[in-house]
């Protein structure tokens, strides 16, 4: 469907209304990628609703002030309902998730003649689970823990008076519907151990079959998704759901069109979605709770069913599960050159090119027979308790021990399963698929490098644990496989998704298409005029010991006289060393990023400007990107060193590895374009309105001093230099 003239109009009459509307002039930027996005949107299909060209992706960098998310929701929106698909957005953060949905959707509404709903789509993580309040206020009423098996999922913690007022308070706004069921709609913060006691997840919730199915937050949340024009979610939601398989919670890949906003986190949020770890010691701990479970729930049973022997099938699991992991702890203590950090506490080993000495590879062979032994007999079970919730069968079970036990034991049931794709990945040459995976979505053939294999070891006072981890190294498989190939059409923005210029990084990160079309926004600032960019005389490189103490003695001079700077330290060791030094010489002036909660500390720094006070804020890299200081709030940017990798990170040395045995140089391919990314997300805390002025520091000589600096610096914005010698 090329771009019809109906549909054009409706584009070109909504931004015309919105701007006059909200009394604003267009932006050359944002006219740009409002053409950009809807020209590409209309040439994925030529009949409607069946995509008909290749797979791609449309990706646009565009900078603080463009106005992308207005760009991307008044080209999209008229075509994606033209076309009868859902249009779902993406964010990496709850802040502009909060800023789409409460500040910019009903704006747009307002201001134009589009016809639009949306709603909110979130896990069912973050809403209350009825059955499980229910459940807890028994408990702890009765104090009667043989019938009611919930304490094996979360042991309560703290103050359990307190506790029950706050489940007695949950219940009751939320049977008088002052209250939806939504986590975050709650008055107040609730801690995690509290939360956790009365949320579920989707191996634990029976659906349909449970007593609250018809008034279950949830699902009520759901219903809205069925209906909405638009769904606002998070890549977090967006990877678990192609984890299951695409169309579990939001719609299927085949029937959406994808906007992700801050779309440079995508490639890590997906690293971290198919990580896999086990920590040995906790989970023989766990196996011992799993165990008591199973006591507790063999006199519920009847003798010979089926529930019956699944129970002993999974204690001699779990039993010879115990016995393995016992051998590989043994295995990796003893034969593993442990670097001890002491005052960590802690050491790390990475198993070069992912490849496990013969021993231990043996070893986690067989602990994936028996870990997938344990995850298939507590199915089983699983599959028995629910089948005590079919009255059209004729179950072994009664329907109150399949309400009481069916939690508990998908709980295990989830647990195990994630126990289990550590073991594949550690016994295979690729990072294996969950297991509850559709077999027919076949991973793309691997090209790239092998799974980051690595073990943590911890020391505490009473105790020891050795952690196993594995990760995909690189991104491209597994998002091309599960959703460039999938989804109907798919735009990626940020203000940071180049590298040195180019966008090969990210192409190769996420597995982009071959297909897919890329456009850099120009910037509507003023850059040479609004700011500089200075690099200073200073002896010390950061490489030096004696660096601290220069920031230390420099420091002062640069903030002397600024109402509001931001310094932005890689370490937050040297960040906290030079707090300490420089505090108490100045007292009420500096702010670092741990003193309270990331809001509250730019509340009070902005507090303290509008009191006409000085301010420093220090941050490390959650401060690089992602706050907003427009104004006066930010007048100065102060970059203490370069923004490189820490070099001891696992998945980024199996990378360099890789690249190192291609014949690549793995400094130049990735660490300089990284660092350069990083940098101008930093820089670009400075500039946040066309009206803002200031100035950026870099304290990292190696900028102007290494051949790879001239880089780095070409990809900032063209600030004016003045660079001293």
């Amino acid at each position: 469907m090329a771009l019809t003239d109906d549909v054009k109009q409706d584009i070109q009459q909504a931004y015309r209304d919105v701007l006059a509307g909200k009394g604003v002039r267009a932006r050359y930027g944002q006219r740009l990628m409002i053409a950009e996005i809807a020209r590409y949107m209309g040439e994925i299909t030529e009949n409607d609703g069946q995509r008909t060209s290749p797979a791609s992706a449309c990706v646009v960098e565009a900078g603080t002030g463009t106005g992308k998310t207005l760009a991307y929701l008044i080209s999209a929106i008229p075509v994606a309902k033209a076309l009868g698909k859902t249009l779902v957005i993406s964010t990496a953060t709850v802040a502009l998730q909060d800023q789409i949905v409460l500040k910019d959707l009903p704006d747009l509404r307002k201001h134009s003649k589009l016809k639009f709903n949306w709603t909110l789509a979130k896990g069912r993580g973050r809403y209350l689970c009825m059955s499980r309040l229910e459940a807890r206020l028994h408990d702890e009423g009765r104090g009667d823990s043989d019938t009611m098996p919930l304490f094996l999922l979360d042991n309560p913690v703290g103050d359990e008076a307190s506790s029950r007022a706050t489940f007695e308070k949950m219940l009751g706004t939320y049977g008088s519907r002052e209250w939806d069921g939504d986590r975050d709609h709650w008055p107040e913060q609730i801690p995690d151990d509290i939360w956790r006691q009365v949320t579920t997840d989707h191996r634990q919730c029976t659906n349909r079959h449970c007593a609250y199915f018809d008034s279950c937050a949830f699902f009520e949340a759901r219903k809205d998704l069925d209906d909405a024009d638009i769904v606002v979610a998070n890549h977090d939601l967006v990877l678990a759901d192609l984890a299951l398989g695409g169309g579990a919670i939001l719609p299927e890949p085949e029937n959406a069109l994808f906007i992700f906003d801050e779309a440079h986190h995508l490639p890590d949020k997906a690293l971290n979605h198919f990580a896999a770890s086990v920590p040995l010691n906790s989970t023989r701990q766990w196996l011992k709770q799993l165990s008591q479970a199973l006591v507790k729930m063999q006199p519920w049973l009847p003798g010979g069913s089926q529930a019956t022997k699944a129970v002993e099938k999974i204690s001699l699991a779990g039993r010879d599960l115990d016995i393995a992991l016992a051998k590989v702890y043994e295995e990796v203590e003893h034969n593993t050159g442990w670097d001890f950090n002491e005052e960590r506490r802690s050491a790390q080993w990475r198993y070069p090119e992912g490849e496990l000495p013969d021993s231990l590879a043996e070893l986690a062979g067989e602990t994936r027979i028996v870990t997938a032994g344990l995850c298939r007999n507590l199915g089983a079970l699983v599959e028995e308790l629910q089948s005590a919730f079919d009255e059209r069968k004729d179950p072994e079970l009664d329907r109150d021990t399949a309400d009481s036990w069916y939690p508990v034991i998908g709980a295990f049931h989830s647990r195990a399963e994630e126990q289990l794709r550590l073991w594949e990945a550690w016994s295979e040459g690729t990072v294996a698929a969950k297991p509850d995976q559709d077999e027919s979505a076949q991973p793309v053939p691997r090209r790239g490098p092998p799974a980051a294999r690595w073990s943590v070891r911890q020391r505490w006072e009473h105790a020891e644990d050795i952690t196993l981890f594995s990760s995909p190294v690189l991104a491209d498989n597994l998002l091309y496989s599960r959703l460039w190939s999938r989804v109907y059409g798919a735009v990626l923005t940020s203000a940071t998704l180049t590298a040195l210029g180019r966008f090969d990084r990210l192409r190769s990160r996420a597995g982009l298409p071959e297909a897919s079309r890329y456009m850099v926004v120009p910037s509507s600032f003023k850059y040479n005029e609004m700011a500089t960019v200075e690099v200073p005389a200073i002896e010390v490189m950061p490489t030096d010991d004696g660096f601290g103490d220069a920031l230390i003695k420099r420091l002062p001079d640069l903030w002397a006289g600024e109402k509001a700077t931001l310094v932005l330290f890689t370490s937050r060791r040297q960040m906290q060393q030079v707090r300490d030094a420089l505090a108490p010489e100045y007292p009420g002036l500096i702010l670092t990023q741990d003193d309270m909660a990331k809001n509250e500390v730019l509340r009070t720094h902005c507090s303290r400007v509008d009191e006409g006070k000085a301010s420093v804020l220090f941050g490390v890299a959650s401060f690089a990107e992602g706050i907003d200081l427009p104004g006066k709030y930010l007048h100065h940017v102060v970059i203490t060193r370069l923004p490189f990798s820490v070099p001891d990170d696992p998945i980024e040395a199996s990378l360099a590895e890789w690249v190192t045995h291609r014949g690549g140089n793995p400094f130049m391919e990735i660490t300089v374009p990284d660092a350069s990314v990083k940098l101008v997300q930093a820089v670009g805390r400075l500039l946040r309105t066309e009206e803002d002025t200031g100035r950026v520091t870099i304290l990292d000589r190696r900028i102007v001093a290494r051949r790879y600096g001239q880089l780095l610096l070409d990809a900032l914005p063209p600030f004016r230099r003045l660079i001293e010698h």
